[in-house]
């Protein structure tokens, strides 16, 4: 089994990148001309992220710089930064399925793209009391992310689909089926919920994480959905049925506080916390609160 000589991770056979550091493997590093590297590197994006838990991602960009964002996402601009919304892709056809895709991904049809004539800043939020996480990706890194975080990402980058690849983690995962991969080269921006707690996973170091409570892993963590033990503990622990299971290699980004559990909490006449009953748990055997 070969390894990736710069960051030391576990590869798969056929791998030409290294899924974790986006480093070019054997034949993909060797081949690569001057001019693909050249249009595989990204430009540095200058960005700063401020605030607490309503924070903002304010992007500097040089003279012909371009990042893309979800709809509904951008605070303020410079007047030297222009926008415009389009649909990805070089045909119709592949038009229409990215704005399907990213429909799945409970993203919006049309990306907004922010070019800057000259210097200017663009700042962009989430819409609702969380965090911004920025993945500084490489050609060919990816990370999965939780469905519906994506805020922007420099035009280099790529937002792709991902579908759970395991049934178990589909019915039962808070995540459901489908998650988001985003690939380098380039930066990304993520928004999610409360606080995030960062781990570092070893080779087949396992963590066990509420299922709706996955922010973000890298590419190469194994990720699926196990039953939690004992009836008893399933029922009255107020846990529900099921946990999350991360194996390493690679990191974890988990978050304290999800949206559907900040609007159990707002919602007039709810119960508070997290608990449920075990009617409530053995109703939602096949749908999870988060």
């Amino acid at each position: 089994m070969p390894y990736c000589t710069s960051c030391g991770t576990e590869l798969a056979d056929t791998a030409k990148f290294c899924a974790r550091c986006g480093t070019p493997l054997g034949a993909a590093a060797s081949s690569a001309s001057p001019q693909a590297h050249a249009v595989a590197v990204a430009e540095p994006l200058d960005y700063t992220i401020q605030g607490d838990n309503l924070q903002v991602a304010r992007l500097k960009l040089k003279p012909g710089q371009e990042v893309f964002a979800e709809a509904g996402k951008m605070l303020y601009k410079t007047p030297s930064v222009q926008w415009e919304t389009r649909m990805s892709g070089d045909s119709i056809g592949q038009k229409i399925w990215g704005a399907v895709k990213r429909k799945l991904m409970g993203e919006s049809l049309f990306w907004t793209y922010f070019r800057a004539n000259s210097a200017g800043e663009v700042g962009f939020a989430g819409a609702y009391p969380g965090r911004i996480q920025a993945f500084d990706l490489k050609v060919g890194q990816s990370v999965m992310v939780q469905r519906d975080s994506f805020i922007a990402a420099q035009a280099s980058a790529s937002v792709n689909i991902a579908f759970v690849k395991k049934l178990g983690s589909g019915f039962f995962g808070g995540e459901g089926f489908i998650l988001e991969k985003l690939t380098g080269p380039g930066v990304a921006f993520i928004h999610a919920g409360g606080d995030f707690i960062e781990f570092n996973l070893g080779p087949g170091e396992i963590l066990q994480i509420d299922t709706g409570c996955i922010v973000a892993f890298d590419e190469g963590v194994d990720y699926d959905i196990q039953f939690v033990g004992g009836i008893k503990t399933a029922i009255f622990g107020g846990e529900g049925l099921f946990l999350a299971t991360l194996t390493g290699p690679g990191r974890v980004i988990v978050q304290s506080m999800t949206l559907e559990k900040m609007r159990r909490e707002l919602a007039p006449g709810q119960r508070g916390g997290d608990e449920r009953t075990p009617l409530e748990t053995l109703g939602g055997f096949f749908n999870s609160d988060d």
